[in-house]
């Protein structure tokens, strides 16, 4: 049996430029959920998190760091593993995203107060009272929300102990 070939065209579709943007985002249905991270090792936890903000919204739209960004995050100088665009491909897979978007800020809020989505959602282990993603999104009338965290799933802690049985 004969698999078909990735269609990365599709997949590329997906992943929007700063020129694309907002003809892209007309044509998606409302209300927009927003979330933003490194997404480097995608994981259980994160297609779960994903799967339940999608849930929250007409559409999903995930922004990533950039590498430059996800470098200055402090998670190690090898980091983040994959690349931005290798990223940016398999969150665009992901049925529950409709958009994945670039940023490379220490913070997503000039891409917000560009986007202006009805949600700003993070996972359950952030304050969202302490981001300044918070404020911003309170200012037009939007809403932040904490999905709840799926425990024991992390891409540190599958690094570290990938790193940690060494070769064998």
């Amino acid at each position: 049996m004969t698999r078909p070939a990735l269609d990365t065209k599709l997949l590329e579709a997906r992943t929007l430029s700063d020129e694309a943007l907002t003809q892209a985002l007309s044509a998606l249905p409302r209300p927009w959920v927003f979330t933003n991270g490194v997404f480097d090792v995608l994981h259980r936890g994160h297609v779960s998190y994903l799967h339940a903000a999608r849930q929250l919204g007409g559409s999903l739209l995930v922004a990533i760091n950039t590498d430059a960004s996800a470098r200055g995050l402090g998670k190690g100088p090898d980091r983040p593993l994959n690349r931005e665009q290798d990223r940016a491909l398999v969150l665009a897979g992901l049925a529950s995203v409709d958009a994945v978007l670039f940023f490379d800020e220490p913070t997503p809020c000039e891409l917000l107060a560009r986007i202006r989505p009805a949600l700003y959602v993070k996972g359950g282990d952030y304050d969202m009272a302490s981001l300044p993603e918070t404020r911003l999104m309170a200012s037009w009338g939007g809403e932040a929300l904490a999905i709840p965290f799926v425990s024991g799933y992390s891409t540190t802690s599958l690094v570290q102990r990938i790193r940690q049985s060494g070769p064998q």
